[in-house]
């Protein structure tokens, strides 16, 4: 048996298939590791969903920014972006059912034994990793329970941009969907720049990717995680960057997470990079 990590699939189920039969992934022994953005702007969003929810517990999934985006516009609250493909999701047959169970699923998953936690794209220095999972278990649990159509009209924007333990309501829960679903850059107080998207470098003065801040307090956890596909694949500081930016023409990666070995296939780009 295998665990395999894949980075961000957007919707392209082709490119995903391919990457299992690179692998050689046994349905019957092997599991999957999930870092989130299953869908949108990709070719075959429904596809993509339906392979993974037919791989049952073997497969253990993360919410992406794109994910939760999904579940926004199906319940009405956001209109189609300009690029969204999304339509075969929502319009499908068994649309009801894959979205119901996107939206059970988590925001970080923990492994003790292998000693990983997975989030889609990163943590503020404030949290350990104690917090960090009961921060993502109020997220969950408000995504999973009746208030959740509430919590998605009003999830969306930059403001609270750095963590107290003293945030409340909406603002504490949209802090938390921030770190988990949309960071890449943070100063060393932990406020955060949602906004920048670029690779290392880029960013304004005084930021730094959330996983070099020194005063970081899950330093000594090993976190995969997703999202930033300028950045690339990435192995130091005890994390893994997966996203590797298949939807935009590069690859699509795997890691054996028994070995740490890397398995990579090339894509031809479903979309190109500002189109």
């Amino acid at each position: 048996m295998a665990t395999y990590a894949i980075g961000d699939i957007q919707g392209c189920l082709n490119e995903l298939q391919r990457l299992l039969e690179h692998i050689d992934f046994d349905t019957a022994a092997d599991r999957l590791w999930l870092v989130g953005d299953l869908v949108n702007r990709g070719p075959d969003s429904a596809g993509v969903l339906r392979l993974i929810l037919g791989l049952g517990d073997r497969a253990t999934i993360v919410l992406g920014n794109h994910d939760l985006h999904l579940l926004a516009v199906a319940e009405g609250h956001l209109k189609y972006a300009k690029h969204d493909n999304l339509h075969d999701v929502i319009e499908a047959e068994d649309g009801v059912e894959l979205l119901y169970w996107l939206r059970h699923l988590p925001l970080m998953h923990h492994d003790g034994q292998l000693g990983l936690s997975m989030v889609h794209a990163g943590l503020p220095p404030q949290w350990d990793l104690a917090t960090a999972q009961a921060c993502a278990k109020e997220v969950e649990a408000v995504l999973q329970g009746p208030d959740y159509v509430h919590f998605l009209e009003h999830m969306y924007g930059n403001l609270p941009d750095r963590w107290d333990d003293n945030l409340e309501g909406l603002d504490r829960l949209r802090f938390i969907t921030n770190c988990f679903s949309r960071l890449r850059y943070c100063d060393e107080h932990g406020r955060l720049a949602l906004d920048e998207k670029g690779p290392p470098g880029s960013q304004p003065a005084g930021y730094a990717p959330w996983f070099e801040l020194k005063g970081r307090r899950t330093r000594e956890h090993t976190i995969l995680f997703g999202h930033w596909s300028s950045l690339g694949f990435i192995d130091h500081d005890n994390v893994y960057g997966l996203d590797t930016g298949c939807l935009w023409g590069h690859a699509l990666t795997a890691l054996r997470l028994e070995d740490r070995r890397i398995f990579s296939i090339d894509c031809p780009g479903a979309r190109k990079p500002h189109k």
